[in-house]
Parts: C-alpha cells; structure tokens; sequence
C-alpha cells in the first residue's frame, strides 16, 4: 500500500498493469478515443500478445482503473486510473519547462501584473485554463493604526497590516468626538496592537484597552470590530485567463457544461476555496480529478494546483484546469518550474 498526496491508500499493482494503465491513460489523452488491446499491443516496449493484453485490461477493469463505456468499445480510465497514473508520475518528476523565468521577468515588473502574467502564459504553454491567486498572508500583523474624524459625528479608521496593505473603514458615532482627544486614542490603539495578529487580540487585551479608554471605551469596542473586519477582509485576488481553451475538448464541450464552466470562471464562483490556503501550506502539487475539487462545475475536470511563496507566511496558488485526460507530466513541471522562478523573482525583489 501506498499514500497519495490527498492522504488516501492505494493499492499497489504489478509493473506490467501499471505500463498497460499508463499506455491506456496516454493515448486516451492523445485521441479522446477508448483504447481497445490492439492499440495497447503495438507499444514496442511492452512486448505482450493482445490476448495477454485482454487479460491485463480485464483484471484493471476488475480494480476500477478502467472503465468501458459501451459494450464492443475499448476503455478509457476511471477516476481511480488518473489517481494512480498521476500519483505514480508525480514520484518521477524530471523534466522542467523552459525559459519561464525570462518571460516573466521580461513581461512584468510588478506584482499584479507578473501574476496576470503567468495565468496568460500557463494558459498559452499547456492550452488549458489556469487560475492564479494573490498571496494572501497566513498571519495578518497589525503594523499601523490611524484615527480621523471625517465629521463630529464620523471616523474614518486607516489600518495598516503586514505587506504594507492599507484597509480603510468607516465608524458612526452616536455622539460628537471631541478632535483633541485622537492623538491619546491613536497612542493606546498603536502601543496596544502593534505587532498582533488577530488571534493574539484577546478578551483579556480588549477589557484593558476600554478600561484605559474610559468614557470611550465603546467607541473603542466599535474600533476594535472595524480593526478586526478588516484584517479578515479578503480582496477579489483571483486571476484567470484560457477559459475558452476548456471548448477544445469535446468532452467538454457540450453546451451546458460549457456554459457552467465559463461562467464559474467569469464569476470565479466556488473556485475560490479551491485556491485557498490552510495555515501551516507549504510548496507542493495538489492534483483534484473530478469530484474531488468539491466544485460541480468542474466534475469532469482535472485541477492541478501549486503552492508559491513571496515570504515566510505569505503564499499564493497557482492552478490548471483541463480534462480529465490532461497532460498530466506537461502541466505538473510547468507548475513546479513556475512556482520556483517566481520565488526567485519575489526574492530578488525582496
């Protein structure tokens, strides 16, 4: 038995399926065709007889890693074939794409538009579509607080978190502020919070802080909740680009499965858990076939996903789509060589 990178076992086949099983899953992907043995036979280096080959075929099926999808056609790879082809190929990366690096340079010098960038260039290199998200932080410190009033009765709340993201937000005051005392209310803000992620902003800290505050402490409490919401704020930061390279493929091509595929791009609706991060991610392939990117649009899709880095606790994604049968090897060394040139070039620009 052996682990995939979602954690599930699988069951080991001997060398001879696996050949049969990736020859199957290749030229499936070539021709969109079901495969039947005769096509299997003239691999030169698997040197079986077609009847051998019938046998190998019907003992995968038999495991679920091939399917037939009519009675007299040949077969096509189930879900279960594209896990192990792809877990199988993924402990064997050996090719990296070339010259990535220099177009990304070349074309953009900034952040936004280097990531615009890489979402049109993965999508022109693989003819798949691709999404590319924003680094988000994994702790957001809070580095600068500024109170102004915009009326006697209205303060604006400027919150400056880590990576220099300013937050803007708006607090209306039952009551005329008295302008004089903002210097002291920005001074307890600032000494109390400097440093803090949002989970280290306590019940504890936020009794004390409205204590020092005294006839402010609920304008304080108020403060503290715009602070809070904005620190959690997440702005649209998903890129897309080659969403019109799904209709080459006539699998999905159909008109309404087009159309549901379009449009979660277009409103980027559902993806965006997808391309989310957990805390503790680090750099990795994440590889969803089918129903396991949890998103119905994409059901008789692959995803493919990577991590990239900009600085310890900041990390954005990087993600394929494509068909089942996509070039899984292509689009896995595309994604690792983008992911490493782009760590190259946020740290140079650290």
């Amino acid at each position: 038995m052996s682990a995939n990178n979602k954690g599930v076992m699988i069951v080991e086949i001997d060398e001879r399926k696996l050949k049969i099983l990736q020859a199957i899953i290749s030229n499936y992907m070539a021709t969109g065709e079901p495969v039947g043995s005769r096509t299997i036979s003239k691999y030169t280096d698997l040197n079986l007889s077609s009847a051998t080959i019938r046998n190998e075929m019907s003992d995968l099926e038999d495991m679920g890693y091939i399917i037939q999808p009519h009675t007299s056609a040949g077969r096509i790879p189930s879900d279960k074939g594209y896990r192990l082809y792809v877990d199988t190929m993924l402990q064997k990366k050996d090719r990296e794409v070339d010259e990535m690096k220099e177009l990304l340079v070349n074309k953009a010098d900034r952040l936004e538009n280097v990531l615009k960038q890489v979402a049109k260039l993965l999508a022109e290199n693989t003819n798949y579509a691709t999404m590319v998200s924003k680094p988000r932080y994994v702790h957001k410190k809070v580095k600068f607080i500024q109170l102004t009033l915009v009326s006697d009765t209205q303060m604006l709340v400027v919150v400056v978190i880590d990576g220099n993201i300013v937050k803007n937000r708006f607090i209306n005051l039952s009551e005329p502020f008295d302008k004089e005392e903002l210097p002291q209310m920005n001074f307890l803000l600032n000494t109390a919070l400097n440093g803090l992620d949002l989970t280290e902003i306590n019940m504890a800290l936020i009794h004390k802080m409205k204590e020092q505050a005294g006839q402010y402490s609920e304008i304080i409490g108020m403060i503290l909740d715009e602070i809070a919401a904005a620190v959690s704020e997440e702005d649209d930061y998903l890129y897309t680009s080659g969403a019109t390279n799904i209709l080459k493929y006539p699998e999905l091509s159909d008109k309404e499965m087009a159309t549901k595929l379009l449009t979660t791009f277009e409103e980027k609706a559902g993806i965006g858990n997808l391309m989310n991060l957990d805390n503790n991610e680090e750099h990795g392939i994440q590889v969803y076939i089918g129903e396991e990117s949890n998103v119905e649009a994409m059901k008789d899709c692959s995803v493919v996903t990577a991590t990239y880095k900009i600085e310890e606790g900041v990390y954005g994604k990087i993600g394929i789509v494509g068909p089942k049968r996509m070039d899984y090897q292509k689009v896995v060394n595309t994604l690792e060589n983008t992911m490493k040139q782009l760590d190259d070039i946020f740290k140079n620009k650290n």
